[in-house]
Order: C-alpha cells, then structure tokens, then sequence
C-alpha cells in the first residue's frame, strides 16, 4: 500500500508540474487505464495522517493488512473528519492496535 500510495503522489505531481497532459497520459506512460489512474489519485484525498499511518503498516508474510479497495472507499467519505470515522472503524475491525503520537491515533502496530 506505501507504494501504491507513493505511485499516487508521483502522478498527482507529475500531472500538476505539466509533465505529462492529463491522468490519461500519464495512464498510457504507465500502461495503466484510466480508471486505474483514477483509483491511485483516489488516495491523495486521504487525510494526512492517515497516509502516514499507511505508509507505516506492514505486510505479514506478503499480505498486505488493508485492501487498497478499502482505502479508496475511506479517500471518498465526504471530509477528513468522516474519513478518521472510517478509518478508525476499519482499523478496529482489522485489529490493527493504535500506537505512536498521532493525534488522530491511527499510526498502527501489529
């Protein structure tokens, strides 16, 4: 998910520099869709703290904890606030544990 994550700012600046017309451009330069390029833009509307704390999860054993699916769907709750709801509910339902200083406390720990 960090690199998914990672994808999705390289593009998102890509595409706001100029360097490449639009997400479909930058789709073809990538050998994506569209609609893929769509769904890594989703998540830059995540809430910053909540893109730290996935940058932070682990795999266990190449199993990533939370589908980028499940993301997405937070990254289109109506505002951050919603979306820390959402979040904290599905880190709840992963039993994922709170740790660290967050002040939304969602960095995680397994």
């Amino acid at each position: 998910m960090a690199r998914m994550l990672a994808l999705a700012h390289h593009v998102e600046a890509a595409i706001c520099r100029r360097q490449v017309q639009s997400a479909a451009d930058m789709a073809c330069q990538l050998e994506f869709t569209r609609a893929r390029v769509t769904q890594l833009l989703d998540l830059v509307l995540l809430a910053p703290d909540i893109q730290e704390a996935v940058l932070f999860l682990d795999a266990v054993d190449g199993v990533e904890p939370l589908s980028e699916r499940r993301l997405r769907a937070i990254a289109h709750a109506e505002n951050w606030g919603v979306q820390r709801e959402k979040w904290r509910a599905l880190v709840d339902s992963c039993r994922i544990k709170p740790c660290g200083n967050s002040e939304a406390g969602v960095a995680l720990e397994f």
